[in-house]
């Protein structure tokens, strides 16, 4: 992973927010296992990803993020019963919504991961940087797209 880093000079920024009662323990539990994964993003400790506000993850972008990972419980696991299929629905309309602002949608990411899956919150750390990676910075060439999730904010 070292080497990719190397080779592009890239360091991806992501904006991860994660629900403090499953991933966050995953990120805890992984840390505590001395598992490696990237630093590459900076975490929002949520009470439920039900309460992640769409604008949240614009505000993101608008802050110069070059990805946004959110996670929370699996379906059936929800602390709010059903907080985390709510936090679904919202992320695919904020997929499309990226796509209509110029954006690459998979620059946008969900999972589930429950606080006792370390080894899968240290793969899927690593799959978000790489994916989010591979698409590049987010530039001065997308500062029309900056405009543009602006005005999405008033459609939301």
């Amino acid at each position: 992973m070292n080497e990719c880093i190397e080779n592009t000079g890239f360091r991806p920024r992501i904006a991860a927010f994660f629900c403090n009662w499953c991933t966050y323990g995953g990120a805890d539990l992984a840390g505590v296992n001395r598992l490696q994964y990237p630093a590459d993003f900076r975490v929002v400790r949520l009470p439920c990803t039900g309460r992640m506000n769409p604008e949240f993850v614009l505000h993101a972008f608008r802050q110069g993020a070059d990805g946004v990972w959110v996670s929370g419980c699996h379906p059936g696991d929800c602390h709010y019963i059903a907080g985390n299929m709510y936090a679904r629905r919202r992320f695919t309309m904020l997929r499309e919504l990226l796509e209509y602002a110029g954006l690459d949608p998979g620059r946008l990411h969900f999972s589930w991961i429950s606080s006792a899956e370390a080894e899968k919150f240290q793969r899927t750390a690593k799959d978000v940087i790489e994916a989010v990676r591979a698409l590049g910075p987010v530039d001065a060439a997308t500062a029309a797209t900056k405009t543009m999730v602006m005005e999405l904010r008033k459609v939301i």
